[in-house]
């Protein structure tokens, strides 16, 4: 059924799921329809609230951000309205679903093709609240994270929380710009922070821990949005106090993160088995992430395989380091010669951003 325009505007808030006593609304997050489309994967099925403009057509109703565009579905009772308008809702990747999933809707009818969608394909933003929104005229961590196309290429200065690189998941991807970017967040939106380290007169801050993360910085710089993506190329930085709690702050709560990226074995040394070991030798495994150091403890094995399972293995001492992510296994004395060492990370290691590590195991023979 083609929704009906409304002059006048109906704010209709949909619950996605019973809430018992105490319990909390949606959480959400600010963003683009820009960044949506970019990384349909890490938005799927977010709560996530974005500003644009209602465009209907005989077929289809879109809304409308800066240059992009996204396909709307929505909810009972909900009506479309003219103008710059706030939207509520949750994405759709249609085909992250099983195909005939009930939450695509109708979206897959008229398609020319019969073929489910592939992931990223077919998205869809389904509406559940529609409210005016206001003027963005101040640079405020909302208004970028709104509509950055506004402030591209102006200078900015904002107040935010310091986030690290990416530590809680706040954004989809990183810039990739510089060893030390990191993100700032306010209660109503999050950017990235390029071109300057995280330090100056009174603080020193460390991207790839979460032990800075209730200061606060001042940021100023030229505003860039870029593939989904919103950063100040920071040309000044400095210590800030934490700004006052706003209504909306504590009506949108916490905002989830985004199910986090496992973390991954990119090398080891020796090679999975590899012979002729030199027994001194000692054991070398790299990481696609930062790990919990405190994670490790109790959690890497060495052993012999064919050794009755009742006899100690070879003595070890690991190394973490931090800087290139990798450990480090040392034996303390010669391993066996003509032996198969096994070495195990066990289930319980996690990356600084909380992810976990899959169990992993190596194995590789000493020479004669």
């Amino acid at each position: 059924m083609k929704p009906t325009r409304a002059l006048a505007l109906t704010v209709i808030l949909v619950a996605i799921c019973s809430a018992g006593p105490g319990a909390q609304g949606p959480q959400r997050r600010l963003t683009t329809i820009d960044a949506l489309r970019q990384f349909p994967g890490f938005f799927h099925l977010q709560n996530v609230l974005v500003h644009g403009e209602f465009v209907e057509t005989e077929r289809r109703v879109s809304l409308r951000g800066g240059d992009s565009e996204i396909r709307v579905q929505l909810m009972p009772t909900v009506t479309t309205a003219t103008g710059a308008v706030e939207v509520r809702g949750q994405l759709i990747d249609v085909g992250r679903l099983e195909a005939g999933d009930s939450r695509a809707g109708n979206f897959v009818e008229g398609r020319e093709s019969s073929s489910w969608p592939h992931p990223g394909e077919e998205l869809v933003l389904q509406v559940s609240a529609v409210a005016p929104s206001q003027p963005m005229v101040a640079p405020t961590l909302r208004a970028l994270a709104l509509e950055p196309w506004k402030f591209a290429g102006q200078t900015v200065t904002v107040t935010g929380n310091f986030r690290g690189r990416n530590l809680f998941g706040d954004l989809p991807d990183a810039p990739g710009k510089g060893r030390y970017d990191f993100i700032v967040r306010g209660g109503e939106g999050s950017v990235w922070v390029t071109g300057t380290r995280p330090r100056g007169s009174g603080f020193d801050f460390d991207v790839d821990r979460r032990i800075d993360s209730n200061r606060w910085l001042e940021i100023t710089g030229p505003l860039v949005h870029d593939r989904g993506l919103v950063r100040i190329e920071a040309t000044k930085i400095a210590l800030a106090k934490a700004p006052a709690l706003t209504e909306s702050d504590h009506e949108d709560g916490p905002v989830s993160a985004a199910p986090l990226k496992p973390a991954e074995v990119v090398f080891n040394s020796p090679a999975e088995g590899e012979t002729d070991i030199t027994p001194t030798s000692s054991v070398r495994i790299q990481f696609s992430k930062g790990l919990t150091e405190a994670s490790l403890a109790g959690r890497i094995r060495a052993s012999y395989l064919g050794a009755p399972s009742s006899s100690e293995g070879p003595s070890i001492k690991t190394t973490y380091d931090g800087a290139n992510r990798a450990i480090e296994i040392k034996f303390d004395k010669p391993l066996e010669p003509l032996r198969t060492v096994k070495i195990e990370i066990l289930e319980g290691v996690t990356a600084f951003d909380r992810a976990p590590l899959a169990p992993w195991t190596l194995t590789f023979t000493v020479g004669g």
